[in-house]
């Protein structure tokens, strides 16, 4: 995968405000899906700082496949809606700024370091570049 780097706050502000207008929709049909609630309450799969669904562990691999569908998905909405305003790892990063911001306590999502925290009272620990 291309390693983006960014030029300023302003820019990745700039993308955040096109995943909050598009493709909040999509994402958010994930959530009606009981098979991924129960494995995000689960602790199974969580959010990663790159925008995309993790696997945590050794899972099933109804899981795998689950998280294979939700990320192609993911792929499609940040290549249509990055077309010509940023890079799809842009907009897929400010995505992640956004869905791990709303993770709730006792989900799983991927630290700035990388590592996989279990969200507590507390925000999260995202990467310095979110707004």
């Amino acid at each position: 995968m291309n390693k983006t780097r960014f030029s300023s706050s302003a820019a990745i502000a700039g993308v955040l405000a096109l995943s909050f207008l598009g493709g909040g929709m999509a994402l958010a049909q994930e959530g009606r899906d009981p098979a991924y609630a129960a494995a995000r309450s689960a602790g199974q799969v969580g959010e990663q700082k790159d925008g995309y669904l993790g696997v945590i562990g050794s899972q099933p691999a109804a899981i795998q496949a689950m998280v294979r569908d939700i990320n192609n998905r993911r792929r499609a909405i940040y290549t249509d809606k990055a077309a010509g305003k940023s890079t799809i790892e842009e907009y897929a990063f400010a995505t992640a700024c956004r869905l791990i911001s709303q993770t709730k306590p006792g989900e799983k999502y991927q630290a700035a370091d990388g590592s996989w925290k279990t969200r507590d009272s507390g925000a999260p620990d995202r990467d310095a570049r979110c707004p």
